[in-house]
């Protein structure tokens, strides 16, 4: 049974694991669907995962984790949001829309009040009409060697209706999701 945008968004489920053919299930051909594996970057697993199964194959997942920032020396956790793929087949029908909301209600509900992530420019206008913000300034982040510059860009996403992104200097103070 094909999905029809018609009859509203697909259900999401909470995923119990997402496992590496999971992974493989939703990428099919494309060997790097993030296009960062000759960054060098070592990244944070999400925590919890959200899915999406037509016919009983994954096409589409989001995954969050909560992680710890400093920005203009005030340290918070935001919601960070990671590992967005829809199955190359399904794009274009809002299903990355449905679970990354399903990921950001999930950090809402445990009264985060930010959404965080990472993603390549050309995404930027995907997660705009969605509501995110880019991050003008650079943004520092951990990796085993020590802090660097995030190559990728940064958005964030208010939680709270009044929520405003604090300013000053930025550091994810763990590995990027």
């Amino acid at each position: 049974m094909d999905w029809n945008p018609m009859n509203g968004p697909p259900a999401v489920t909470r995923l119990a694991r997402y496992t590496a053919s999971e992974f493989d299930e939703i990428r099919g051909d494309v060997l790097d669907p993030f296009e960062v594996k000759g960054s060098g970057l070592v990244w944070r697993p999400t925590e919890e995962h959200f899915g999406i199964r037509l016919d009983g194959r994954l096409v589409a997942h989001a995954g969050y984790v909560p992680v710890p920032l400093s920005v203009g020396g005030a340290r918070f956790r935001a919601t960070g949001v990671g590992s967005v793929i829809v199955a190359p087949g399904q794009r274009g029908r809002g299903l990355a829309r449905t679970v990354v909301a399903s990921a950001v209600e999930h950090g809402r509900g445990r009264g985060l009040e930010f959404g965080f992530l990472f993603c390549r420019p050309d995404r930027v206008p995907v997660y705009e009409r969605l509501g995110w913000r880019l991050l003008k300034d650079n943004v520092r982040v951990d990796q085993p060697d020590g802090p660097i510059v995030m190559p990728l860009r940064s958005m964030w996403l208010p939680l709270r209706e009044e929520a405003v992104w604090p300013s000053g200097p930025m550091r994810l103070l763990s590995l990027p999701m």
